[in-house]
C-alpha cells in the first residue's frame, strides 16, 4: 500500500530545501507519496513574511544573532523557549489542519520549528511517525521535542545536543544528505571544456547558498584581476548577479551564473570551492572531490558549523574581505594538485537512511539501483585529511557495506 509522507521544510537559505530534495528522492523511490510544506507558510502570510525578514534584520547583525543563537537557543533559555511557544501557536493549528485534510505515515522535519509543530502533534496521531534531519552539529532548544520518534544527525557532537535535552532520544548518525547529480559530476577536463575554461589555468567556484553574505562580487573582480577563472553563482540573489554579469562584461575570467542547476559540473570544473560552511554545499564539495574555502560569515550556527567543516579536513577559512579571501584562494591554489589527480567518492547516504528509519517501523526499499557512486571528479583530499576525517569515512564505509548485506532484513540498526 503506498504511504504519504510530509516533508516540513523553510525558506531560509537553500539548505533546507536541498535536503527535503534528497528525502523525497529517496521515499519516491520506495513507492511513498510526498509533499513539502514550507514552515514559515504555515505561519500565515503575513506572519511568515514578517519572521523571515525579523531573521534577515538579525542576522545581518552578526552579533545579535550570534547572542541568540548561543546564550539562548542552544542552551534553551526561557527565551527560547517562549519563541518555541509563540511559534507553534500559529504553526501547530495549520499543520494540524493540513494532516487532517490529507493524513500522513511519516512526517520528516528539516526545519527547526517544523520539527517542534511535528512533535507537538504527535500525541494526536501515535501511529504516525515523526523524524527530525538536522545536519547543523548542533541542534538548538527548537530542533529537540518529545514526540520526536527518531533524529537523524551527522555527528557524534550532534547526537550529544539531542540528548542534553531528551537524554533518552532515538538518535543515528548517518551521513548527510547528497544529491546524486554530485556522486555522478563530470571529471574537471570535461566540465572545463563544456565551459570554456582552459584546462591549465587556475579556477575557482565562488558560491552563495541563498544568504547572500559575503564579499562575492569584489572577490570575484579580485581573484579575476590575479589571473584566477571564477564561477560565480549568486543563486537568488538576484542584484548580485545583475553586478557580476555587469562585472564579466569588463572581466572575461568571470564566468556569472544565477541560481542553477549545474552546481556539479561547476564544482566539477574548480580547483577550490569558496562558500559559506553550509552542510550542504560543503557535503556537495567532498562528494565532488574539491577542497574548500570558507567564510566565517555566517552567526549562530554557521560558527558551530565552520569548526566542524575544519575539523572534517580538506577545508581552510579565510578573512571576510575581498582582500583576505583572494590571499588565501591564491595560496590553496599554489599547494592544490593540478590536474588533480582521482579519488574516491564519499560512501553514498541512502544505505544508512534506509536502515535508521527501519528503527521506527518504516521499511523503505528504493526500486531500481540507487544513484552512481562513481568517482565523480579527481582529487585526492587524502593528504589534505584530518586523521579523524579518514576515520570517519573508513567507518561509514564500512557501515554502509553493512547495511547493505542485511537489507532485507525487517529491522536494523543498533539503538544509540
Amino acid at each position: 500500500m503506498t504511504q504519504d509522507a510530509v516533508l516540513l521544510s523553510g525558506s531560509l537559505g537553500l539548505g533546507h530545501e536541498m535536503m527535503a530534495t534528497c528525502c523525497m528522492g529517496l521515499l519516491e523511490r520506495s513507492g511513498w507519496r510526498t509533499r513539502v510544506l514550507n514552515s514559515m507558510a504555515l505561519l500565515g502570510p503575513r506572519r511568515g513574511r514578517a519572521g523571515e525578514r525579523l531573521f534577515a534584520s538579525m542576522v545581518a547583525v552578526p552579533g545579535i544573532y550570534d547572542g541568540l543563537h548561543f546564550a539562548h537557543l542552544r542552551t534553551g533559555s526561557r527565551l527560547a523557549n517562549f519563541m518555541d511557544r509563540r511559534a507553534a501557536a500559529r504553526l501547530v493549528p495549520s499543520l494540524e489542519a493540513d494532516l487532517e485534510r490529507r493524513p500522513a505515515d511519516l512526517v520528516l522535519s528539516v526545519f527547526a520549528t517544523g520539527a517542534s509543530a511535528a512533535a507537538r502533534l504527535k500525541a494526536k496521531a501515535p501511529r504516525r511517525r515523526t523524524v527530525v534531519l538536522c545536519t547543523d552539529v548542533t541542534l538548538h532548544r527548537l530542533w529537540v521535542s518529545e514526540g520526536t520518534d527518531l533524529f537523524l544527525v551527522t555527528s557524534p557532537a550532534a547526537e550529544a545536543s539531542v540528548r542534553r535535552f531528551l537524554p533518552r532520544a532515538a538518535v543515528s548518525v548517518v551521513p548527510p544528505p547528497v544529491r546524486s547529480a554530485f556522486y555522478a559530476a563530470p571529471s574537471q577536463a570535461a566540465a572545463r571544456a563544456a565551459l570554456g575554461v582552459p584546462l591549465d589555468e587556475p579556477c575557482v567556484l565562488v558560491i552563495d547558498s541563498g544568504w547572500g553574505f559575503g564579499p562575492l562580487v569584489e572577490s570575484a573582480a579580485a581573484l579575476a584581476a590575479a589571473g584566477v577563472h571564477v564561477l560565480a553563482v549568486a543563486g537568488r540573489q538576484h542584484t548580485v548577479e545583475r553586478r557580476l554579469r555587469e562585472l564579466a562584461r569588463e572581466a572575461p575570467r568571470i564566468r556569472p551564473f544565477g541560481f542553477t542547476d549545474r552546481v556539479p559540473e561547476l564544482m566539477a570544473a574548480a580547483d577550490v570551492v569558496i562558500a559559506l560552511p553550509g552542510a550542504t554545499t560543503c557535503s556537495e564539495a567532498r562528494a565532488v572531490g574539491r577542497q574548500l574555502l570558507l567564510l566565517d560569515v555566517m552567526p549562530g550556527h554557521g560558527r558551530d558549523n565552520l569548526q566542524h567543516e575544519l575539523e572534517l579536513g580538506a577545508a581552510g577559512v579565510c578573512d571576510s574581505t575581498s582582500a583576505g579571501l583572494t590571499a588565501s584562494a591564491l595560496a590553496l591554489l599554489e599547494t592544490a594538485p593540478h590536474p588533480p589527480l582521482r579519488t574516491d567518492p564519499p560512501p553514498h547516504w541512502e544505505p544508512a537512511y534506509a536502515a535508521a528509519l527501519r528503527r521506527v517501523g518504516l521499511d523503505l526499499r528504493p526500486e531500481g539501483p540507487a544513484p552512481s557512486a562513481v568517482v565523480p571528479a579527481d582529487l585526492d583530499l587524502q593528504c589534505h585529511m584530518s586523521p579523524r576525517y579518514r576515520r570517519a569515512k573508513a567507518s561509514t564505509a564500512t557501515a554502509s557495506t553493512a547495511t547493505a548485506s542485511t537489507a532485507t532484513a525487517s529491522t536494523g540498526g543498533t539503538t544509540k
